[in-house]
């Protein structure tokens, strides 16, 4: 058995069990659906809880006293039960799919076979309760025992209802480590560029839970199987874009790919990792010698981040983490107090923590030329820095010893003279620290307000 199953009783929670006991009394069948049932059966705990059932929605909320209406016109309302929310969904037929995301209209069912057949994998295709057990028409624990992500029926049929599916294919196969059956694959390259069609939020969540998964690398399938070319064309390039270089010992995307492993599973660590070498294409050159040179190329690529995050809607305050890291990734930072200070001014201490995760996993990620050396450099930067944080010593305006309101009674106008004189001082402090005393600034502040 390539995959640990574990016994098929499943644990449901009690407000579940409430939920389907409720709806048997009455005369309904009710069954815990889809991932959650698949995650059981894999011994992790649910997120949530999904249940689906023959009971149309005003049948669901006549037996229940707390309902909200999530939506009902394709079936499903959502029952409150201590505050906490469980979609209770009608059993269904979706009707023809015009847009490649949604269905025209959904018929409602009395059969449990209909609902399962028009879900998306087998492996969130079962359904379960106490009184049936284990509801498994589509061959679900046998993929899961073969550690594979399989389209129920048809999957040119499942892709063309819902192009998203073909993203949530590469997330669960990264999620779950299984790989995707051949006949699923095939129907992906072919009809890859109908994702196109979905919405860029959708595509941004897939991709975000692909990335922070435990197997990122099976990104690499949204490129072999033409998914990238609609949200990430510049990874096409860079796959094929060499680096004959002695840092080097991969293509361009392979490097890529190598330090998206290197990284802890954070969101802005691996996407600044996918992002931080996408413009070496449009900067590579090649010497006399025949060594490749990309001068340039982390500018170029926070510009490619910058562009691909705002079409793929990603929240400000994630995109210019992103940016900042991707623009910097490359910095060289000399392992001296005074050059931490600098940089720790410039970028601040959260975001340079970070910054020492991504050049760990850039290098780890490259030749084995010098790699030690870098290494070795990093971690003496960032012991330097924890003896700069260690002694307070200053890196912002915030932290100098005087402030805007004591350059006012010096007699600074206020306005932009005031600020300029400010990152004069905190300069001056920078260089040296022993110099952020109130009467070390005021007498500084005072001398060049003379030369205003």
């Amino acid at each position: 058995m390539q995959n640990e199953i574990t016994a098929q009783k499943i644990l449901l929670p009690e407000a579940v069990k409430m939920i389907l006991t409720t709806l048997s009394d009455a005369g309904y069948e009710g069954y815990a659906v889809g991932g959650c049932i698949r995650d059981s059966l894999l011994g992790r705990k649910p997120s949530d809880w999904d249940i689906t059932t023959s009971a149309t929605p005003g049948q669901v909320k006549e037996l229940f006293r707390h309902t909200i209406d999530t939506g009902i016109e394709h079936g499903t309302v959502t029952v409150m039960l201590d505050h906490v929310g469980y979609e209770v969904t009608t059993y269904r037929i979706d009707g023809e799919y015009e847009d490649g995301r949604h269905p025209k209209q959904v018929t409602f069912t009395p059969s449990l076979f209909e609902d399962l057949r028009r879900r998306d994998f087998t492996v969130n295709a079962m359904a379960y309760n106490e009184k049936e057990g284990l509801v498994d028409l589509f061959g679900g624990i046998e993929d899961m025992k073969n550690g594979l992500i399989r389209a129920v029926g048809d999957p040119m049929e499942r892709f063309s209802e819902d192009a998203l599916r073909m993203m949530r294919a590469v997330r669960f196969s990264a999620q779950l480590g299984y790989r995707i059956h051949e006949e699923t694959q095939e129907a992906i390259q072919k009809l890859s560029k109908t994702l196109a069609k979905v919405s860029a939020e959708r595509i941004r969540v897939e991709l975000e839970k692909l990335l922070v998964s435990p197997h990122p690398e099976q990104f690499i399938l949204c490129y072999k199987l033409g998914l990238t070319e609609v949200f990430l064309p510049e990874f096409h390039t860079a796959m094929i874009t060499t680096q004959n270089n002695p840092h080097h010992c991969y293509d361009v995307g392979e490097h890529i790919m190598e330090s998206i492993k290197a990284v802890r599973a954070d969101k802005v660590l691996r996407f600044t990792m996918l992002f931080h070498d996408l413009g070496k294409p449009a900067c590579k050159t090649t010497d006399e010698e025949g060594i490749d040179h990309f001068k340039g190329h982390p500018a170029v690529s926070a510009k490619i981040a910058d562009e691909r995050m705002r079409a793929l809607r990603f929240d400000n305050e994630t995109r210019k983490r992103i940016i900042i890291l991707t623009e910097n990734h490359d910095l060289r930072i000399s392992p001296e107090k005074k050059a931490i200070r600098k940089v720790l001014s410039r970028l601040g201490e959260d975001n340079l923590r970070l910054l020492w995760e991504v050049q760990i996993a850039d290098t780890t990620a490259q030749s084995d030329y010098q790699r030690e050396e870098k290494l070795a450099g990093i971690a003496e930067a960032k012991r330097q820095m924890e003896l700069v944080l260690a002694d307070k010593e200053c890196f912002s305006i915030k932290d100098l010893a005087v402030n805007g309101q004591d350059l006012l009674q010096l007699g600074y106008p206020k306005g932009p003279a005031l600020g300029a004189e400010l990152k004069e001082l905190l300069a001056a402090v920078l260089e040296d620290p022993s110099q952020n005393t109130k009467e070390t600034l005021l007498k500084l502040a005072a001398e060049q307000k003379e030369n205003l």
